[in-house]
C-alpha cells in the first residue's frame, strides 16, 4: 500500500505541467507556444504514469 504514495510527487509534478503548460500555450509567441504544448503533453504523461503506478506499484517490473 505504502509503495504506491511515493508516486504523488509525479502526479504532482504532472498536473504542475498542465497548469502552468495550457495557459502559456496561448499566452506565449510562436516559437516558444510549441514548447508548451509539449510540456503539457509531457505533464498528461507524467499525470497518467504517476496514477497507473499509484494504483499498481509494480506494473513495469
Amino acid at each position: 500500500m505504502h509503495a504506491g504514495l511515493l508516486y504523488i510527487p509525479l502526479v504532482l509534478a504532472g498536473l504542475a505541467a498542465i497548469a502552468w503548460g495550457l495557459p502559456a500555450a496561448h499566452r506565449l509567441r510562436p516559437p516558444l507556444d510549441i514548447c508548451a504544448a509539449l510540456l503539457v503533453m509531457a505533464g498528461v504523461i507524467l499525470s497518467v504514469l504517476g496514477v497507473l503506478l499509484m494504483v499498481i506499484p509494480h506494473f513495469f517490473g
